[in-house]
């Protein structure tokens, strides 16, 4: 069966799909106006979320602090510069964001990166998204809790003690169907062949209480078939960055979907929960006509008089099923005709006496 969230979970779409966040991070580059197209252009693929990220360079990084991103595709060498170029939203822009999300009916939420930004983004979000390099944050993630809404946390980058640790922390104050671990990779972008998606089957595994998810962070390939793998591994909440321009340079375009790539996703999604059907083996009613016209059953080789006892060489299975099955081929040797029986007609009971001589 493909993987639906609980049905008490926060995290369940409409759809019955997955739960798909769009992660627009700071793609919106410092502007409100491309802020709110990119939730219009989230809302039009398909996103159940639209996601943020609220932080200032010089409460979240080092002057000092080198990069770890693909340099080829964004060139600043510098955390807390990349950081610095879009820190610029305040309080009241995200407010704006989630009142524009309300009114387009999707899920506003931003990743809070500090203490203050926990407390002030609460009455704006229904869950907190912790990201994976504040895994081990733990004043971060007992702040979110302290809130008692549900988290989602990424696992990037760690090992499964320091999951369950954070998971322990998060436990305190959040109940385990309202705390979903999302596999991740921290590499932008991630190499297909690094996106280790069976990580999910395992997570499933070690937390049974926890809804799993997948935060993903390679190229979209055209069938957006990783996201699709990830969803039927067990992963009902997916995040991916998004942009209203793949080919732009720098920050996360390059490696985000976009509008068209989301609503292929979604498309293939539906497509795939229509054919999964009831997973009960049976006929369908549509296969009636077909289970009739295309089975066999058994046919005279040649015309046969009545009292001819019949033999193997009298009767060939042919389509279709209009007479006896082929399954009564022993049966109905050595049994005499009561009626004649035409080259290529279909025996049926009715040419049959009810004794064997």
């Amino acid at each position: 069966m493909l993987p639906l969230t609980p049905l008490d979970s926060p995290f369940r779409s409409p759809r019955s799909g997955p739960y798909v966040i769009a992660e627009i991070g700071v793609n919106h580059e410092g502007r409100l106006d491309l802020a709110r197209r990119l939730i219009d252009e989230a809302v039009e693929g398909g996103a159940d979320c639209v996601k943020f990220q609220t932080y200032k360079a010089h409460t979240l990084a080092a002057r000092q602090s080198p990069s770890y991103w693909d340099l080829q595709a964004e060139p600043t060498t510098s955390q807390y510069e990349l950081f610095k170029k879009y820190d610029g939203f305040e309080p009241a822009d995200y407010a704006a964001l989630a009142e524009h999300a309300r009114v387009r009916g999707v899920t506003f939420c931003s990743t809070p990166f500090d203490l203050p930004s926990v407390e002030w983004l609460a009455p704006l979000v229904p869950f907190f998204k912790i990201a994976s390099a504040d895994l081990t944050n733990l004043p971060l993630l007992r702040a979110c809790a302290a809130q008692r809404k549900p988290i989602v946390l990424s696992v990037g980058a760690s090992y499964l003690s320091e999951v369950e640790e954070a998971v322990r922390v998060l436990a305190e104050r959040v109940p385990a169907a309202d705390i979903v671990l999302l596999h991740c990779v921290l590499e932008y972008p991630t190499p297909y062949e690094h996106a280790n998606l069976s990580v999910i089957e395992h997570l499933v595994r070690v937390f049974p209480d926890h809804a799993i998810g997948y935060s993903d962070h390679t190229r979209p390939d055209p069938a957006m078939a990783v996201l699709l793998r990830a969803w039927m591994l067990g992963a009902v909440v997916l995040e991916k960055h998004f942009t209203h321009d793949k080919t732009l340079p720098g920050n996360d375009h390059y490696h985000a979907m976009d509008r068209d790539d989301l609503r292929r996703f979604r498309e293939s999604a539906a497509l795939l929960l229509a054919a999964e059907g009831s997973g009960r083996k049976t006929v369908l009613p549509s296969e009636a006509t077909a289970r009739q016209n295309a089975r066999r059953s058994l046919v005279a080789v040649r015309s046969l008089p009545v009292g001819h006892q019949l033999t193997a060489a009298d009767l060939i299975p042919k389509r279709p099923a209009f007479g006896l099955p082929t399954s009564a081929l022993e049966w109905v040797l050595g049994r005499p005709l009561r009626l004649p029986l035409e080259e290529d007609g279909f025996l049926t009971l009715d040419h049959l006496t009810g004794t064997r001589d």
